[in-house]
Order: structure tokens, then sequence, then C-alpha cells
């Protein structure tokens, strides 16, 4: 089987464990700089190109997609579905969980815990938009960021209203969100495949200053036992959301747990050197699962071509 991933830098961690795990089930799996591919959009037969030439065909792709390109990346995806191939991630998926303020009305909309939050376009509201969710400290994020970038703690009523009233001076879409005090900087991770939870850490904020338990803020983590609740939870929005790949992030509150983000392009790293567990081989067999008929031969749709 063949298998592309598509991710801006080949030495990254999680695409060199990819191609390592695919290569370790006698697949073969190519890096694809996701910006140097361009399409042929034809409603006879889309193509896409790769560096000056045709793409190989491939039976399935794991889209890594960075909150930069976002756009660009989807596209790509989307003219792969068109194609016929496999995508681990579909480009509808992708866009729906990047874009935080659409994935959180989804799970909302399904009854899935969340910490209260607001969102507004008129600088005559904010008043009222920081009293909807219980006032500060409150937590502002940008509608599109990972890894925490886009991520502010403010303290004070004042603080906030200078704060939102910056972003939305500057056309920044941003959401308000209460500011769980009781998890004192503590997240749970929950990598989603296929339906099931194969692993889970919890990430806490080390230094005194900082709230966000990011692995890339200097946070560390350790492997963790999670509810069946917390279990349930995070495989409900990897569904909701569309994705067979999915970080789901949760911090436990006295309400119990909530949902802070569903991550499309969750990072291997972190997850695989806290709980020992082989993300990338469990990703590679979800592929497989998906891509192999009842006879065990490939199906994927550019067979004989």
């Amino acid at each position: 089987m063949k298998i592309a991933i598509l991710s801006r830098k080949h030495d990254l961690y999680s695409t060199r464990r990819l191609i390592q795990a695919a290569h370790e089930r006698k697949h073969q799996a190519d890096a694809i700089d996701t910006l140097r591919c361009y399409m042929n959009i034809t409603s006879a037969q889309p193509t896409m190109h790769y560096q000056g030439k045709e793409l190989p065909v491939y039976d399935a792709v794991i889209p890594r997609i960075g909150a930069s390109i976002t756009f660009y990346g989807s596209a790509v995806v989307r003219q792969l579905e068109m194609m016929g191939v496999f995508c681990v991630n579909d480009s509808v998926a992708i866009t729906r969980a990047r874009d935080k303020l659409r994935s959180l009305q989804l799970l909302s909309k399904k009854g899935i815990g969340l910490p209260i939050t607001g969102f507004a376009h008129s600088i005559d509201e904010i008043k009222d938009l920081i009293k909807m969710v219980g006032g500060p400290p409150l937590i502002i994020k940008f509608l599109e960021g990972t890894q925490g970038v886009g991520v502010i703690l403010v303290e004070t009523t004042k603080a906030a209203r200078s704060v939102i009233e910056a972003f939305l001076g500057l056309k920044v879409n941003i959401l308000v969100q209460e500011y769980i005090k009781e998890a004192a900087g503590i997240d749970i991770r929950c990598f989603v495949v296929g339906g099931k939870v194969v692993a889970a850490m919890k990430r806490q904020a080390t230094a005194p200053e900082e709230f966000r338990s990011n692995l890339h803020r200097g946070g560390k983590a350790c492997a963790t036992e999670i509810t069946e609740e917390e279990r349930n939870m995070a495989i409900r929005a990897a569904h909701i959301t569309g994705l067979n790949v999915a970080g789901v992030d949760i911090v436990r509150a006295e309400r119990g747990p909530l949902i802070i983000e569903v991550n499309a392009s969750p990072g291997l790293e972190g997850i695989e050197k806290t709980t020992g567990v082989d993300v990338a081989g469990k990703i590679i067999e979800f592929i497989e699962q998906n891509t192999e008929s009842p006879d065990g031969k490939e199906r994927g749709s550019h067979k004989g071509k």
C-alpha cells in the first residue's frame, strides 16, 4: 500500500514516526509538502501535481495540516478526495475542527460538556459578554490557533475590556471563555484513532506565570488513566467533529469533565514519549482496516488505472 503524508516539514517527529510505522508494516510512505502540491480541477479526471509532475497514485493520505495553511491544505485534501484517495481526516472535518467557534457549536448542539463561551462582534456588548462567562479571570482565544498560541488569560474586568476592544477593533475574531480555576493549569489530552481512545496523558503548566499546559509552552506531561465518562466524551467529540484521528483536550471541572478543544493534527511526540504507546502504528492500522476489502486485497479506487 502507498501512503502519502501531507506535511510541511519532513523531519518533524510526527512525520518521521508515521513513515517508520508504515515501513514496519511493509507499506510505502512518502512525505509530501502540502504547499508544493497544485491541482488540475476538471470534471473528467481531476489530478494533483507535485514538484513539476503528476503526483503518483496513493491508496491513502494522512493530512498534517498546520493552522497557518488551513485553507490551502484543506483544498489539497479535498482534491485527493475527488480523486478517490482515502483520507484519514477529510477536508470538511479539518476545517470544522480548526474553527474553534464552529466546533464548539457542534459539540454544544449534541450536549457535550463545555466551558461557558461567548462570541460577539460589537464593542458595545463587551460588558454583558464578560458577565455572560462569569466575569474575570477569563480566557480569550483566537478562532484559529494551535499549541497554545492566541490564548490569553485576563484577570480583571478592566484588562478584559481592553483586550477584547483591541481585538475587535482590529477585526480579529475571538472567543471569550470561562476560566476553570479548579483545573489548576492541568488538562487531559486523549488521542482518538478510529473511534477509540488509544492513549491519554495529563499535561500541566510548570512556570508560575503560565496557565497553558501545552508541551510547546513548557508544560510537563505524564501518562494517566481516564474515566469512562471522559473516554466516551472524547470519542463522541471526535465523531461529532468528523475526525478519525483527533487530539481531544479535556479539563476536569467541579461540574464534570469539559472539552476545551478538538485538534485535527495532534502531535505524536508528546503522547508517544509520555505513554509509550505506538500511536503512529495505530494510525497505520486504521488505514489498513479502511483500505482493504474482506478478502485482504487493497481496495484503493485507483487500482487498475
